[in-house]
């Protein structure tokens, strides 16, 4: 039910130029036709004065580094190995994936080709993971900020490296806490004059943050009941819920910009629909059957097959309307994931039943 082929030259390798250029499918599960191919300049026209948009203020940080673990013993052998940190723990370390995974073991050291940072493999952990950290005074956060590479999805990541366009086009303009090892990327289609024309014409912008996680490119391999979401670090002040709750008391609609925006406000909503601050990890899996409590309208981009973000827009939009969406989609020519094109989706206009697939 949630798989769908995608054909390869439907993945877009770099984003639309210029930024906010980009393609805008409008799904509306009430209307007939319930889609309309537009540009995300037309959000001036499909939001209201009173709505609220939801905006994760992640940075992304160059989570990728090369470093050569150390010989163990005087005649022992190095090995070249590739990090990519996807969570920073509390203690300073980072949990990180290595490759090749079986060259490292707790207490190896590690330093950098292009510095001479010292690095410490603190604990190996299950599924490839390891946890990281700095072996001098110097904080692994501003080595990674030095000498780290963008991590481009492994879609594009297989297909092309990273360069110099990446730093600026894998964020977004209001990127603000960094922490996010892939963008939240329905954000990379807004501009600061977009931005602006849409607050002076009345809608409000709240920021939250999700620090985006590497296991947002997970798929689902099996029984989706079983399926474990990485958890991510979120926060929603006292001011954004505040800001929130009153436009919805206006009459304004919550417009979540992104998944990872939606994913925090369902985390934080209560029954009644009231967005509470939060601060803390989320691991939240939202699927068809789930009752969705804060958030009225979704801008997201065109998700993998079999992903917890395709299930997520289902369980909003509908099943059915969604396999159509993205028939659509690509027979129109829309580029998918991260880099594409992007939508705004209404919620269906009946509770989903729950798909057990």
């Amino acid at each position: 039910d949630f798989d769908f082929h995608l054909p390869d030259d439907r993945i877009a390798l770099r984003p639309p130029s210029p930024r906010g250029s980009g393609r805008l499918l409008h799904i509306d599960p009430s209307q007939v036709p319930r889609f309309q191919d537009r540009c995300v300049s037309d959000l001036l026209l499909l939001l209201r004065p009173d709505d609220i948009l939801v905006l994760n203020d992640t940075r992304v940080v160059p989570a990728q580094l090369r470093a050569r673990r150390h010989a163990r013993s005087v005649d022992g052998e190095t090995a070249e190995i590739s990090l990519t940190m996807h969570q920073r723990q509390g203690n300073g370390a980072w949990r990180a994936f290595a490759k090749p995974g079986k060259r490292l073991r707790a207490g190896d050291m590690l330093s950098l080709a292009t510095d001479n940072a010292a690095l410490i493999v603190r604990e190996k952990l299950d599924g490839g993971e390891f946890v990281i950290a700095s072996a001098t005074t110097r904080s692994l956060d501003s080595v990674i900020e030095a000498h780290g590479v963008t991590p481009l999805p492994p879609y594009i990541a297989s297909r092309r490296l990273a360069d110099a366009r990446d730093v600026e086009d894998y964020q977004t303009v209001f990127a603000a806490r960094p922490g996010a090892v892939a963008a939240p990327t329905a954000g990379l289609h807004l501009t600061p004059e977009l931005l602006a024309t849409l607050a002076a014409r009345g809608v409000r912008q709240a920021f939250v943050t999700l620090h985006v996680g590497a296991g947002t490119f997970l798929p689902v391999k099996d029984n989706m009941e079983t399926h474990v979401i990485h958890a991510e670090w979120g926060e929603i002040t006292e001011d954004s819920a505040d800001a929130i709750n009153a436009a919805r008391a206006k009459g304004g609609r919550i417009v979540a910009c992104g998944t990872t925006a939606l994913r925090l406000l369902e985390t934080a909503a209560a029954p009644s629909g009231e967005i509470r601050a939060f601060s803390g990890e989320t691991s939240i899996f939202i699927k068809p059957g789930h009752t969705f409590r804060g958030v009225d309208l979704l801008m997201t981009n065109f998700h993998l097959p079999r992903s917890t973000l395709f299930m997520l827009v289902a369980a909003f939009s509908g099943l059915a309307t969604m396999q159509a969406a993205y028939a659509h989609a690509i027979e129109a020519g829309y580029m998918f994931y991260s880099y594409g094109d992007t939508s705004l989706l209404h919620p269906a206009s009946l509770p989903q039943p729950e798909v057990l697939r």
